[in-house]
């Protein structure tokens, strides 16, 4: 049989999209063909940058491009997850299978041989499922956070956890005898105060256990424990290359801040960035602004247009005097990452953002928001001990003081950056299994 032909479904935000393309790339590096299916809405912000070519092919690769409507009104609240999660779902999964039949008759000999979905997705592993496709799982967070999900069921069965909410009735959680004992609070569906997404999560881990591989970019050296607990992992991390980053490309990454860092001497710059979701409210920005100034280093911060930072940005030049940092609007993180320049990184700890971290042995100071970002910053404070916490004063706010304290701590710490190097070593060496668990997906896809 001839290379096997994969359709790509990620849920369409930025977290999902963006590594879901990346490992389409590396598919199709190996000579798969790929089909990227997203929604309209993304479909037409990408037609206006430079990324789609004619026939809605992205730019230099074997990717085709297609797309659905999600069925979220112009005038609805993207920010409304449940809105745009059930809308999706219904919408799209009524259209897929009609998608799939057209999709099949343009490549009578190669037709679709599995469906590749992001969370949130699960119901096109039902219809892969109907249709008797195969299907797989590309997780786009830890492995240990796909184990909390699929631990919700047993968590509630054993009365640790509310079966409505999720809110848990213990203090901490400990997911299986060998990973940490974690705060409740880190559990990746508690933060979120949202019984819908539980209810949701517990549905949609049902689907996701029809996929056949739960594929993560993560390696054995940073999850031996939790990729243990099932046979269905598969780790194909990490997933290091500069592979064109289509969806960064939705908004114009700044390409003059790596001329900028350039000018530095090695490990001198802070880089700050809470990644594509996250908005930090007036008050903590000019805390951070000030922060940042205290310091007296150089350092890269990434404030984005799109989420109001840019008018707090606006309406406090006096806050950001901006006469040792750069602001950028969108930045070009991997490249950013790997430069000699850079020093540290104040991050949200998103797991994009923290396997792109250890790869380049940058140490971390962790600000998490919501998600799995808590548990991330388990992993990177306690388990590998490759970066620090900030504490909130009685407000909720970090201070300025507080910034201050813990960069200048962090940089001193000889400690922890030896740690990082040793971690980025070994997660590095342990690129060739993910590259055989690669080959084994393919083949298997091949069957």
């Amino acid at each position: 049989m001839g290379n096997p032909h994969f359709l790509a479904i990620p849920y369409p935000i930025l977290g999902h999209m963006n590594p879901l393309m990346q490992f389409s790339h590396i598919l199709a590096k190996h000579g798969c063909k790929i089909t990227f299916l997203t929604s309209d809405e993304n479909y037409n912000k990408m037609k206006t940058t430079s990324i789609i070519g004619g026939k809605g092919k992205i730019m230099e690769s074997h990717i085709n491009l297609v797309s659905l409507p999600d069925g979220v009104n112009p005038q609805d609240d993207r920010k409304d997850v449940a809105k745009v999660i059930l809308s999706t779902k219904t919408t799209m999964s009524a259209m897929l299978p009609k998608v799939i039949e057209e999709i099949n008759n343009i490549n009578c000999d190669n037709k679709i041989s599995c469906i590749i979905v992001t969370k949130n997705m699960g119901w096109a592993l039902e219809v892969a499922h109907q249709l008797g496709i195969k299907g797989a799982l590309f997780w786009p967070a830890s492995a240990t956070c796909l184990v909390s999900f699929n631990s919700m069921e047993s968590l509630v069965e054993e009365g640790i956890i509310d079966s409505q909410n999720g809110l848990p009735k213990k203090e901490e959680i400990q997911l299986s005898t060998n990973l940490p004992m974690m705060e409740a609070a880190a559990m990746p569906w508690y933060n979120l105060h949202n019984a819908f997404f539980f209810l949701h999560m517990m549905k949609e881990m049902q689907n996701m256990n029809l996929g056949e591989w739960w594929l993560c970019n993560t390696s054995m050296d940073l999850e031996a424990e939790a990729i243990s607990l099932s046979p269905k992992f598969l780790p194909i991390g990490p997933l290091m290359g500069n592979e064109h980053n289509i969806m960064g490309s939705l908004w114009q990454e700044d390409e003059t801040c790596l001329e900028w860092l350039d000018q530095y001497p090695p490990k001198s710059i802070i880089y700050v960035s809470f990644g594509s979701l996250i908005s930090i409210g007036p008050n903590q920005f000019i805390e951070l602004a000030h922060g940042l100034d205290l310091l007296k280093r150089p350092y890269l911060w990434v404030v984005r247009k799109d989420k109001g930072d840019n008018e707090v940005k606006n309406s406090h030049p006096n806050e950001l005097k901006g006469n040792q940092g750069k602001i950028i609007d969108w930045s070009p993180q991997k490249k950013i990452l790997c430069h000699p320049s850079i020093a540290c990184f104040i991050t949200h700890c998103g797991w994009n953002s923290t396997i792109e971290s250890v790869c380049n042995g940058v140490p971390m100071l962790c600000w998490p928001f919501f998600s799995d970002q808590l548990m991330n910053k388990t992993y990177i404070c306690d388990v590998w001990k490759v970066g620090l916490g900030f504490e909130k004063d009685e407000n909720g706010l970090i201070t300025k003081e507080e910034i201050k304290k813990k960069v200048d701590e962090l940089l001193e710490d000889e400690e922890i950056k030896e740690r990082c190097l040793k971690l980025m070593e070994m997660v590095v060496k342990n690129k060739g299994e993910g590259d055989n668990n690669l080959n084994k997906f393919i083949n298997w896809a091949k069957e």
